[in-house]
């Protein structure tokens, strides 16, 4: 039934675009979608493109357990989906995510076991780790990642939204890096990731000391975000076609721009390099090249041309 109305969607879509409220239902989970996970809720509403929704909208889009290995398990999926180009991330209900869910996380860091204090480090380290793996599996997946933030986005939507590509909001978005409100240190990505979106070290060491909120108009200015749209409606017809645009083109050339984008983030301007010419050496070798050529010289858009999947 899922694939039919996904059809039905992208076929309506490309005949008229679709005014953005019908593009926000079609992106909806809560019309059935079926999702073999209880706290994500997954859809296909255009070809090549995966919208998955934060969806525990009763409870602010709150991170619990379950959350934290569903994610993993979501984007390994993605990672090795040939089907699937690039990827939405939104949140259902009011707001984006409240982040951490406290109440049901407390007793995996405050009640551990062991016979020392060395022991009960160990596994608490090992606690941590796991939890930042379900962002960077995010940020080491190799299809491009949008994410779509309206209303509040707190603490580990900070974490979340940072290990994506590219960032969109509303207007009433607001973000926080909430961590030291809670008497703790951001432990999941913030602290690494923040620095490299935003330009200004300062502003990063304000937002993360204070735990005060940053409005869309700064988090637009600052970089955080690249769009600011009026409503949810609106952002999510703009991401859903910002998605169509990434997925007409060849999938060689967008995968290897994010996996070399990164890269080259950690990396110097002449580690860079070497990593590129290693990384083109084969990836020059293939037909999307000639494809997008012969498009490009017979003046037709790149999402004429029929890529073969990778």
């Amino acid at each position: 039934m899922l694939s039919v109305i996904a059809r039905s969607v992208l076929t309506k879509y490309r005949r008229s675009c679709l005014p953005s409220q019908a593009v926000v239902r079609a992106m909806s989970s809560s019309g059935g979608t079926s999702s073999p996970y209880t706290t994500l809720a997954i859809s296909h509403p255009a070809e090549s493109i995966t919208h998955v929704e934060l969806h525990r909208p009763e409870k602010r889009n709150a991170m619990n357990k379950a959350f934290w290995s569903e994610m993993v398990d979501c984007f390994n999926v993605i990672a090795a989906d040939p089907d699937c180009r690039v990827v939405v991330v939104s949140g259902a209900g009011k707001i984006f995510t409240a982040g951490i869910d406290l109440m049901d996380m407390a007793s995996d860091v405050l009640q551990l076991e062991g016979d020392d204090t060395a022991r009960m480090s160990w596994k608490l380290r090992k606690i941590i780790t796991k939890y930042q793996e379900t962002f960077s599996v995010i940020e080491k997946c190799p299809k491009p990642v949008l994410v779509a933030v309206h209303g509040a986005c707190v603490g580990g939507g900070i974490d979340l939204i940072t290990a994506c590509d590219i960032r969109l909001c509303t207007q009433d978005a607001w973000f926080q890096v909430k961590e030291v409100d809670v008497g703790l240190a951001a432990d999941v990505g913030t602290l690494q990731r923040l620095p490299k979106v935003i330009g200004s070290r300062s502003l990063v060491n304000e937002l993360a000391l204070t735990a005060r909120k940053m409005y869309a108009d700064e988090a637009k200015s600052s970089g955080l975000v690249s769009r600011v749209f009026a409503d949810k409606e609106a952002m999510m017809a703009g991401a859903l076609e910002m998605a169509r645009e990434i997925a007409g083109r060849s999938p060689v050339a967008v995968q290897g721009t994010k996996v070399n984008l990164i890269y080259s983030r950690d990396h110097s301007v002449a580690e860079g390099l070497d990593y590129m010419a290693t990384w083109n050496m084969s990836m020059l070798q293939t037909h999307d090249v000639m494809k997008s050529a012969q498009a490009s010289m017979e003046k037709k858009s790149p999402k004429t041309v029929a890529f073969s999947k990778l």
